[in-house]
């Protein structure tokens, strides 16, 4: 028999214990609430972000379900930083390190308290993997829920319409009054971003790997479903108590699996690699990029979202969300059926009821007409990524590129090369120093993709890096080179004028310069001193794996 109370009992129970009972009094608890399960609600309330300013709101939504259920729930805080404010930007290094002091904050404020379950809550896309890396660390019961999406902005726009008008400003394609109105009403409120980018692509990733209630993914940030969501979570971590079913019950190699085929068929965002290895990592599952090759090779992208589709969030939304998509995934033998989830009852029995999605909507294609018949997300290895880097290639812009090589040291330089008309046709933007330990921190680089797509040169140059990209980067990228420039990589002797294959038919990505040069090159390379020498970012490059592992830290 389980105790839904391990945890709690010895921070509160017992005549010793009157010095924790006298603490908590002044914070709400009542003398009954001491022999109730105590249920942590980590919240990732911050005014820094509209994808997180509205969470806060559904905190309290989930108190009230933890407090119907007869649990005791206690809502903390953690932090969120804001991509999209600090893209392009040196505070853009923060970015992947939050994952890290998000994940470390819920295990240190549930491991300290003593509580026996947890609902993390997240918008901005940090915030998701990092609470379930904390929740798999402490393996008590625990769910996430997702924020939500926000609404499209006026004339159908969002964050990356802003981005992507910078660059046709530069390209006198729009003017100042222009850019200024997308800037004033692209993001109308409360909500993550709006297409398939990172922030919708996580939360179908663990709505799919079984730690949200079916549909969490899938609901506007301000709506009465989102409200109810918050509610029936609170409720559901008492049952997980009750039946003893903790993250890491859930969290399986084959709950992996799952994810990562929902995600390929939305179309989902390159940092969902780096991501689920993290995560999975926690859990103690063996999952490497290698297997986004093995299930890609037999998964469909089937969505037709944002960055590279038309549609956002919201719209999908409106035909049904992602379970019809996962019943027509589980009915064709491409899901796991018989994996436990938050529910306590299987990916299966969660979805037997699921009707299909009208024939009339146009989002979500069938699988025997594909947008592209295997997955966009592409491992691609080489001279240039020995172990490994990630590419979104959705068929739209093409399958392979070579082109020659322009090298910069940081983002900033590229961005400014791009919107002084420094780049033509053929280029391959290469930026590099940008990795986990070189940066530090694997920046995000949607400020120089976004003004290629603005210039009018998406379909002409390519763009490689040992950073990242934004879920709403679309065009011919290629991020998480390892290893990366910083660590000797060969990325780190690429030399103006050098020709690059991009390869994502036969997944190569090559330097193509004869190897006894590249070694004659790598002879003389000298690593460069760190950026940062104190602090969180510092800590991070030294602590930090390789993209190919997830970049944790653990």
């Amino acid at each position: 028999m389980s105790n839904p109370r391990k945890y709690s009992s010895q921070v509160v129970d017992g005549y010793e214990r009157a010095p924790s009972r006298a603490m908590l009094y002044p914070v709400g608890f009542e003398k009954e609430d001491f022999n109730k399960p105590q249920v942590g609600v980590a919240s990732t309330w911050s005014m820094v972000t509209p994808c997180n300013m509205h969470i806060n709101q559904l905190a309290e939504q989930a108190e009230k379900g933890v407090n119907s259920a007869g649990g005791k729930a206690v809502i903390f805080n953690t932090i969120t930083i804001s991509d999209g404010i600090s893209m392009g930007s040196e505070g853009m290094k923060y970015s992947l390190v939050s994952r890290e002091v998000i994940a470390d904050s819920i295990e240190t404020v549930v491991g300290c308290q003593g509580f026996d379950g947890v609902v993390a809550i997240g918008g901005c896309d940090k915030n998701m993997p990092g609470c379930i890396i904390g929740l798999s660390r402490l393996n008590r019961p625990g769910i996430f829920v997702y924020g939500g999406t926000i609404q499209p902005g006026e004339n159908h726009t969002d964050v990356v319409s802003v981005f992507e008008a910078v660059g046709k400003y530069a390209n006198n394609t729009i003017d100042a009054i222009e850019l200024e109105n997308i800037e004033k009403t692209a993001i109308p409120g409360p909500g993550s971003c709006g297409g398939m980018y990172t922030a919708n692509t996580m939360a179908s990733a663990i709505e799919a790997l079984g730690m949200s209630l079916p549909n969490s993914s899938a609901q506007d940030a301000i709506s009465a479903d989102k409200n109810n969501d918050c509610v029936r979570a609170g409720e559901a971590v008492l049952n997980l108590l009750e039946k003893d079913i903790k993250p890491n019950d859930i969290m399986t190699m084959k709950a992996f699996e799952n994810a990562i085929t929902v995600i390929i068929t939305l179309g989902g965002s390159t940092n969902a690699v780096l991501h689920l290895i993290a995560m999975a990592d926690a859990a103690g599952v063996d999952l490497s990029i290698d297997d986004f090759t093995r299930i890609g090779a037999n998964v469909p992208v089937i969505a037709d979202l944002k960055p590279s589709g038309k549609y956002l969030m919201s719209e999908l939304i409106e035909i049904g969300g992602t379970l019809p998509l996962m019943k027509m995934l589980l009915d064709a033998g491409m899901l796991h059926g018989d994996c436990m989830t938050v529910t306590g009852k299987t990916m299966a029995e969660n979805l037997a009821d699921v009707k299909p999605y009208e024939e009339s909507q146009d989002i979500i294609k069938s699988l025997d007409n594909p947008i592209k018949k295997d997955s966009h997300l592409r491992i691609l290895k080489g001279n240039l990524a020995l172990e490994g880097a990630v590419a979104k290639i959705t068929g739209k812009e093409g399958l392979s590129f070579k082109g020659v090589a322009k090298c910069y040291g940081r983002e900033e330089a590229a961005l400014a090369a791009v919107l002084n008309d420094e780049i033509k046709a053929g280029d391959v933007i290469v930026i590099r120093y940008e990795g986990p330990a070189g940066g530090p921190g694997m920046r995000e680089m949607l400020a120089p993709t976004s003004a290629v797509m603005g210039k009018g040169l998406g379909g002409q140059v390519a763009l490689i890096t040992d950073g990242r990209f934004s879920g709403g980067t679309h065009g011919f990228v290629v991020g998480h080179i390892t290893p990366e420039a910083f660590k000797g990589g060969v990325l780190a002797v690429v030399e103006d004028g050098d020709e690059i294959l991009i390869d994502a038919e036969n997944n190569v990505l090559e330097l193509l310069v004869d190897q006894v040069i590249i070694d004659e090159r790598l002879s003389h390379w000298v690593q460069p001193k760190p950026n940062y020498t104190k602090g969180v970012l510092a800590k991070f490059a030294k602590l930090a794996k390789s993209a190919s592992k997830g970049a944790v830290t653990s």
